[in-house]
């Protein structure tokens, strides 16, 4: 219910005005890694990919694809169609070239700011950054913050033995997820992997809204933090977006 939640922004409790749950439409994007930096497994991410649309859009929903490689595009634009989906997946060929992992997330999520409904992208990578233009990673959060995007990543090609540049990428793909109230999945087996889709069009189908309307002293153009939490239970986990940019009146 509603009074089980207590919402802080910026450290100071706030009021909460209602709850319900999300039947808003979803629209999502897709980031699939075409780089020379993922290869195995590669047959089997695909299907998973595939498979991962068919679970998860509803007949209000739409999805693009992003292809992420030297230079990363879109692939497919947003579309009900679940069959062009699974053309396109199908399509990608051998995997080559830089990882311009950055610049496929900041165009996907400026292309999904302009259409009303949830905004989503699902990141399937290793999260190593190679090629992109805009190589800092704090502009990138700040840009998905402030497009009001959801982010889940299935961390591919991540096992034993991880290098530190790979760590650096887990831990990126980490903040990402956590600060827009989604989640990371790292997969080691191919089981795994289709589970990490299952996961995902699980959360997506069973979301909530919970509405807080900032004061007008917070319309500044910062980023302020939110911290939500269940007061009454133990039994459940919150995964909610950690904060806003409240636009400059």
């Amino acid at each position: 219910k509603l009074e089980d939640f207590e919402l802080r922004v910026d450290g100071t409790p706030r009021p909460l005005t209602e709850l319900t749950r999300s039947e808003t439409a979803v629209r999502l994007a897709l980031l699939f890694d075409n780089s020379g930096s993922l290869d195995a497994a590669r047959e089997f991410e695909k299907q998973a990919a595939i498979r991962f649309f068919r679970k998860v859009l509803r007949p209000k929903d739409e999805a693009a694809i992003y292809s992420i490689e030297t230079d990363s595009y879109l692939a497919q634009p947003l579309t009900k169609d679940i069959a062009r989906l699974e053309h396109t997946i199908a399509m990608f060929g051998r995997p080559e070239g830089g990882t311009s992992l950055f610049d496929a997330i900041i165009g996907a999520a400026d292309y999904l700011k302009p259409h009303p409904g949830r905004r989503v992208l699902v990141i399937v990578s290793d999260g190593i950054e190679t090629t992109s233009r805009r190589s800092e990673f704090d502009p990138v959060m700040q840009h998905v913050l402030a497009d009001d995007c959801q982010i889940y990543v299935v961390q591919t090609g991540l096992y034993e033995g991880a290098n530190v540049r790979q760590l650096a990428a887990e831990r990126r793909m980490e903040q990402l997820t956590s600060q827009t109230g989604g989640a990371v999945y790292i997969p080691k087996t191919t089981a795994e992997l289709d589970l990490a889709f299952d996961q995902i069009a699980a959360d997506l189908a069973q979301q909530y809204v919970l509405s807080y309307y900032p004061s007008t002293d917070h319309h500044d153009g910062r980023l302020h933090s939110l911290e939500l939490t269940v007061k009454s239970r133990n039994d459940v986990r919150v995964r909610a977006r950690r904060g806003y940019y409240a636009p400059k009146k």
